[in-house]
Order: structure tokens, then sequence, then C-alpha cells
């Protein structure tokens, strides 16, 4: 049934004020004290919503309600895309309540009627519950005001919403690719084909694949464009890694002897050695086992390439069946089977005994009521004893710690991951210690084979342990060969029908409450009507991809510093697929999403998870602080002793017992060290630059304080210099009887007492040299004075030159000069006064023998 979307935007308030009225009047609900709660508004404002998301809408609102996990009272929304629960009072977001729909695997209604005292008449209406259980190994309880409405509007909503039945209803197409848009997965795959193939160079794009350029090859291996219209297989992706020796058309006729047409293809190559990882489906050999394919074989005997340096001997190859031998023996009854060796060139079979995805459903269910009966978090809020201070396991004695180690031992979980971890390390070590290639299948090959071959090739390449090559190994491995994930998450596919079936009633494995002395004593639980129950669950839901993703935890777990992601990556990671956030893993296969638009219509989960990344850099939290790529260049290769596997409490714990669940606390103080470190890094990083700025500053001022000395030294020789210069014109001028007087302009006044001539002024001026805009004084330069005295009724052009006339005692009446070696300056034809060097006149005398007698 397609999702219904309010008209106006505006969700259903729930209940009305004479309901209210009728709360009051109930009975109390003991250790709940539903009568003391009272929800603070009837409405909830969407405006101020800020926590939904892009094209997320409100559908039913629900008021005081209580989460039973915690006892914890608030506003229970459900909107297109999620079930959330707001804490009341503060509208914060409850972690615990707050679950994706397409993470609900089932939810049913519940009623809870309390045992009264002997003899007493019981008035109190009986608990009326909604239970939700998550994939993600969460069960929480919803509690209900009684004689309200509000129980059936959210189950109905959740019926309308939680599994619509068209594709295009999920939020993940409503939404839209908002900013999370990227390329092609078609062209990442590529990408990661050139990579195997060496031809890293090589740069796939839409235009390659539209014209069918892509099938590059090296000496074994070549991409086939066999299947680039999907009509041969339709789970398989557009391109094809065969050996180089097959023709298409053998791989045509090969694919029809394998279930689904999933013939032998190769998923990984090891450039040193050619050895590969190879995938396919059971071959239909039939109940005998008699049936052959001389094309299927042929194509089989191609993994076994040449040695490398050893003379044209052929590798050996593994067939690894991933069933137990039964089950394939079983199979054979209806048309599958497995290969028999001799048939197969240079081949071993071996059988790696992993059950089927039913019973790793139902394993998953079992350890998800292990832990919500034992958890400290329990969903019924009365069985747990931690929860209420206790300090021992469900019951307070040694029976029954030891039936609830038994319990989490029956689930069998642990045993299927360690099942899985032990075959997919077996083959990586075929393949890194004997260079052997390895077939690798199940039934229909889309989920042990996947689980297997993706870890494999995690163990043996060091890239897919990187954020990039993980991206790749998921979408090439999981999406691309055809891992059924709308069929294992029981979403609707392709044709329009939702995978899903209805069972009403509840079993215990599938989460229901198990019995206890606890719960009898307190009261009895009813399940309500087959009509008015909703157990929604799938004869194909299984959880594999998560089952893998655990598998991947635990490799981190033993190789602590081998991976670039951490464990909370994993769990973001495996929230985002069971959400449906992103159009990433809807549909089937390939084929169905190329169908569908999922590229172009649905966000791209990798982006999100880029740019969650990409805020915090190097210090977010899906960072490994303890990655350490040389450390493990290599193969991973863990001894069986060493594949023990626990529960990943990250994941497992969170919900029931999250104080346990933060088994990662050291990594966190680390990550906090390991901030505050950065921050260090950063200031002292700033410190050292405004440092080197501040002395290429005072390198700069120096520098100014250094000419600028050089200046003044300068500028002080040169006044000493002047000063000395004047002293020696002012004696020379005061021999010649006259007085001098110095002005602070600079002018210089010269009194002279001759009877014949009038006072007169003299104005002394001495020449500089300018260079550069800096003042300088070249001291072998001369520095000369002028002096000319001329009688009043004379006016010449230059009077310092009168005064030189008049008081020059070495000038002629014909205007000659006596002292010719003096060194007068000539101006014009005639010689008009003296110019004389004053460092050599201030040391000569006038009454030297420079004057002859007349």
């Amino acid at each position: 049934m397609a999702a219904s979307k309010p008209r106006s935007g505006r969700s259903t308030p729930l209940g009305d004020s004479a309901d209210s009225e009728k709360m009051e009047a109930t009975g109390s609900w003991d250790a709940l004290e539903w009568t003391k709660i009272e929800p603070l508004s009837r409405s909830v404002s969407h405006r101020n919503l800020v926590f939904l998301l892009e094209g997320e809408q409100v559908m039913v609102e629900g008021y005081g309600v209580v989460l039973v996990n915690t006892d914890e009272a608030g506003t229970l929304l459900v909107t297109n895309f999620r079930l959330l629960f707001l804490r009341e009072g503060t509208r914060n977001i409850v972690p615990l309540g707050t679950v994706p729909l397409a993470t609900i695997e089932k939810f049913n209604k519940m009623v809870v009627k309390m045992q009264s005292a002997p003899r007493q008449f019981d008035k109190t209406p009986p608990r009326r519950l909604l239970q939700v259980i998550g994939k993600d190994m969460r069960i929480i309880v919803f509690g209900f005001r009684p004689r309200t409405k509000q129980r059936r509007a959210i189950f109905d909503a959740l019926l309308r919403c939680t599994k619509p039945s068209r594709i295009w209803d999920l939020y993940a197409f409503i939404c839209g690719p908002s900013k999370f848009s990227n390329t092609d997965p078609q062209v990442r795959l590529l990408n990661e084909y050139f990579r195997l193939l060496g031809k890293s160079s090589s740069h796939a794009s839409m235009s390659m694949i539209e014209d069918q350029s892509f099938t590059l090859s090296n000496d074994s291996w070549r991409i086939s464009s066999a299947n680039s219209n999907y009509t041969m297989c339709q789970s398989y992706p557009f391109a094809l890694i065969v050996p180089k020796c097959i023709a298409d058309e053998d791989i045509l006729q090969a694919s029809t002897f394998r279930a689904r047409c999933r013939l032998p293809v190769v998923t990984w190559c090891q450039p040193g050695t050619g050895a590969v990882l190879a995938r396919s489906s059971q071959p239909l050999v039939g109940l005998m086992m008699n049936m052959r394919s001389n094309t299927d074989e042929k194509l089989v005997a191609a993994l076994c390439t040449q040695l490398a340096g050893m003379g044209g001997k052929r590798r050996k190859l593994y067939i690894a069946d991933a069933r137990p031998r039964k089950n394939a023996l079983a199979n054979g009854a209806m048309g599958g089977g497995s290969e028999s060796s001799s048939n197969y060139f240079q081949s071993e079979i071996v059988f790696f005994g992993i059950d089927n995805i039913h019973a790793m459903r139902d394993s998953l269910a079992r350890l998800r009521d292990y832990l919500d009966t034992h958890g400290a978090t329990s969903s019924d809020g009365m069985s747990s004893f931690l929860r209420h201070g206790g300090w021992t396991w469900g019951g307070g004695n040694l029976s029954s710690m030891s039936a609830s180690v038994s319990t989490l031992g029956d689930s069998g979980w642990l045993i299927h991951v360690q099942s899985v971890l032990a075959g997919s390390a077996w083959i990586a070590a075929r393949v890194a210690l004997e260079s052997a290639s390895v077939l690798v299948h199940c039934s229909d090959g889309w989920d042990r084979t996947t689980q297997l071959v993706s870890l494999a090739s995690l163990l043996l390449d060091p890239y897919y342990r990187t954020f990039t090559g993980f991206q790749a190994l998921v979408e090439k491995d999981w999406l691309a060969f055809g891992h059924p994930f709308s069929d294992r998450m029981g979403m609707p596919t392709i044709s329009g029908s939702v995978s899903v079936s209805f069972e009403l009633s509840r079993q215990s494995s599938a989460g229901s409450f198990p019995s206890s002395p606890m719960r009898q004593s307190s009261g009895s639980y009813m399940s309500q009507p087959p009509s008015s129950s909703h157990a929604q669950t799938s004869n194909n839901y299984s959880p594999i991809f998560l089952q893998w993703v655990d598998c991947v935890s635990q490799l981190m777990r033993m190789y602590p510093f081998a991976f670039e992601f951490s464990s909370a990556f994993l769990v973001e990671l495996v929230d985002c697929v069971l959400s449906c956030r992103f159009g990433n893993f809807l549909c089937n296969s390939e084929k169905e999403r190329q169908q569908c638009g999922v590229a172009e219509a649905c966000g791209c989960m990798w982006r999100y998870l880029a740019d969650l990344r990409a805020s915090d850099e190097s210090s977010h939290v899906h960072y490994n602080l303890f990655y350490d790529p040389l450390k493990h260049d290599g193969p991973l290769l863990p001894p069986a002793a060493a594949l023990a596997p626990t529960l990943w409490p990250q994941f497992h714990l969170r919900w029931a017992c999250p104080a346990e669940a933060q088994a990662g606390e050291v990594e966190a103080q680390c990550r906090k060290m390991a901030i505050k470190f950065s921050e260090l890094e950063k200031a002292k990083e700033a410190v050292e630059r405004k440092a080197k700025d501040m002395a290429a500053v005072m390198e700069s001022i120096s520098a100014e304080l250094r000419n600028e000395k050089h200046l003044s030294s300068s500028a002080t020789s040169l006044a000493k210099r002047a000063s000395k210069e004047s002293e020696a014109i002012k004696r020379a001028v005061q021999s010649l009887g006259c007085k001098v007087h110095f002005s602070s302009s600079g002018d210089c006044t010269v009194d002279v007492e001759n009877s014949l001539i009038d006072t007169q002024k003299c104005i002394y001026t001495h020449s500089k040299r300018e260079s550069d805009g800096a003042t300088q004084q070249d001291e072998k330069s001369d520095l000369s004075v002028s002096i000319t005295v001329m009688a009043d009724d004379v006016v010449p052009s230059n009077p310092i030159g009168r005064v030189c006339e008049a008081l020059c005692p070495l000038r002629t009446r014909d205007g000659g000069c006596r002292w010719p070696d003096a060194g007068c300056a000539q101006l014009g034809s005639q010689f008009v006064g003296l110019k004389a060097n004053y460092d050599a006149f201030d040391r000569l005398s006038i009454y030297d023998g420079y004057f002859q007698p007349k």
C-alpha cells in the first residue's frame, strides 16, 4: 500500500480534550505513573523541527507517549522516513526511540493486563503497547494512555509507510539526489576493473560504456561486453573479467550450465603471481551428478594459468562450495549440485558448511532476543535486573547466569560468523601461499559466495582496507554482482510488489517476550487478535550483508593497524544500508537500478559519508587513528586459533547495553588526544608563522636602522666638516680685517672696516652632492666661498664678486692675479674673486712667502 501524504503538510493530531479528561480518571501505571505525565503542548510546530531531513514530512503525531525501555515520556512522530521520539519538554530526539521505517522488521500491538490483588475489583485498564523490532538489534516498546486512539493512528501510519508497495514511494526517491549526487556506479566498476588488470592509467567514462570501448585486456584476462545488455545474465554486471583465451561465444554457451546463468568469472586477480578469485553459481549437474558442459569445463580450466618461472606448469584450482555437503547433494534433486574434481582440470573440491539465509535470519533473531532480555534497557521495562541496579544476569542466581550464556551460544550467530571468517581465511591462504586460483560458489552465487569472495579480497588486497578501496569492493562484489538487497531487506522491487509476507502470530524467535518469573507475577501479556497484529517478515529476508560487516569488524579487532576506517564507520555504513535513505542498495541487481534510474534520482551514500569525513578531516570518528599502511602492506592470513569472534559491541550492544557498548573508549580517548594534539600542532604552526613574520619585520627594521645610522654618520661627518670649513672661512675673512656673523638661516654677514668701502653683506653658501635622494659629502671635494667687495656706485651682477674684488690682496690693478697657483676660479673671461681650497687655506698664513715684496 502506498504511503499517504498529508495534503496541507500538517500532521494529524491525535486525541481531544475529552480524551484528556478521561485520562485523569484512569488507574496508575505503577512505576511509570502515567497519570502524572502530561504533554506540554498539544501540537508540535513543524517549522521548529530543524532535525527533519530534506523532503521529510510528518504524517502522524502522538502525545504523552512513554518509551517503556527507559521510562521516558514524549511525543511520537511518524514521518515518511522514520519513527521519531521527542523527549517531553526539550523536544530533543531520543536515539533509542527513533528508527528509520525501512529498518523496522516487525511491529505489533500488544495488551498487558496487570494482575490485581485477591478479592479486589479490578478497575485498572490494560496497558496498550506498540512493540517495534528493528533490523539493527533493537526492540523498543511504546506505551499509550488508555481510552485514546493514538496507538491505532500510529499503527495505521506504520502500515502505510513502513512497506510501500512501489519502490518509488521510498524516501530515497522522494528526497532526490540533493547534494549527495555522484558519478555513475558503472564508471566506478570499470575503473576498478582497470586497476585489477594493471590499466590504472585508463579512466572510464559514460561514452566508453555507450560505445563499448571498455574491453581492455592484459596477458591473461580481458573485459568482456557479452552481458552489456544483461541478456546473458540479468543479475551480473554489464562488464565481466574473463580469461583472454575464451571467446564471447563460449561464454554465452557456458552460462547455460550454471544456475541463473551465473557463469564463472574473475572477481580479483593478483598482479604478481597471476592467481585469481572467481565466482559463480552451482553447476546444473542433476541428481546423478552426471551432467557436463565442455564449455564450462574449458572456462574453469582457463582459470589455471601458468605459474611464472615454472616452465609451463599450471597452477592448481580449488573449487570452494560454501554449502554443507549434504545441502549440495540435496540441491541435486532440483537440478543443481556440485562439481566433480574428475571433470575439472587439476581441481580440488572443498565444502565450507555455511548455512543458508534462513538459518542466519533465525540466528540473528535469537541473538536480538537474548540481548533484549538480559540487557540494561529491556523492552518490557521489568525483566532486566541490571536496569534496576542489580549486578547479575536475568534472575540473580548461578543457574540463571548459566542459562543466559547458553542462550547466547544457542543463537548460533557467532558460530556462523566464525564459519564465514574461516572460509575466507582459507581461500586467502591458498591464493597467497600456493599461488592457486579459487572458484567460489554456493547455490545461486549471490549470498554466501559474495561473503566469502569479498572477505577474501579484503584479506589479500591492502587497497580494499582503505575508504576508496572498501567502496570499490562493496560496489563490485555486492552491488554489481547482484546481491538481492531488496529481497534481503524486505523492500519493494522494481516489479512493484513488496517482497514480504505477513505472519499473523509472533514466534518467540522473532522477538516476543520470553516468559520469566517476574513477568508472570507482574501481569499477563496478551497479543491482539490476528486481525490487529502485524508482524512483517519475508521468506527471503536475511541479514547477509550485516553478517559480512560483522566479519569485517572481527578482522579489525584482530588487526587494528591494517584498516583506514574505524568501527564507527562500519556502524554508519550498516545504518545507511538498513534505512534505505540513499539509492545505492536499492533493487536486486545492477540492471534493476539502471531501469529505475537510481543513480540520477537518489542520493549517494558514499558521497554522504565522504562529506561527513571532510567536515572534521583526519580527526573524524570514521578514521582509524592506529592505521599504519606500512605495517600490513601485504595479505592478512589469520591462523585458525585467532578466528574466535565475539559480539561487536558498537553494533550489537549499543541499544541493549549502551554503557557497555563503549568498547572503543580507549580509541575515543586516543581520538580526543589526537584532536588536542592536532590543535596544538596548528597553534604551534600559527606561532611559528607569527614568529617568522616578526623576525622578517625585525630584520626590516634593523635594515632601516642600519641605513639611518649610516645616514646619521654621514650627516655627522658632513656637519663636522662644514663646521671645520666654516671656522676656516671665518679665520680667513677675519684675517682680512672683516667681522663675520653667522645666522641660523645660514646667511653670513661680513662687516668690512674700510673707509673707502661701506659695510656690505656677504652670503656664504656651500655646495653639496646629492645622489639617490640622500645628501652625501665627498670628503675629497672642495668647498668654496667667493667674496667680492665693490664700490657703492658700481652695481655688479654678483654681490659676492664685488666684495671679492675689493678684498682680494692678490688682485692687480689690471685685473690679474698675483697668486695664479691659488686655485682661483675664472668666471667668464676674467678673475672675479678668490676660490681657495679651504683645507689648504687654513694651513696658510697671510704673511707667508707667497706674497712677493714689491
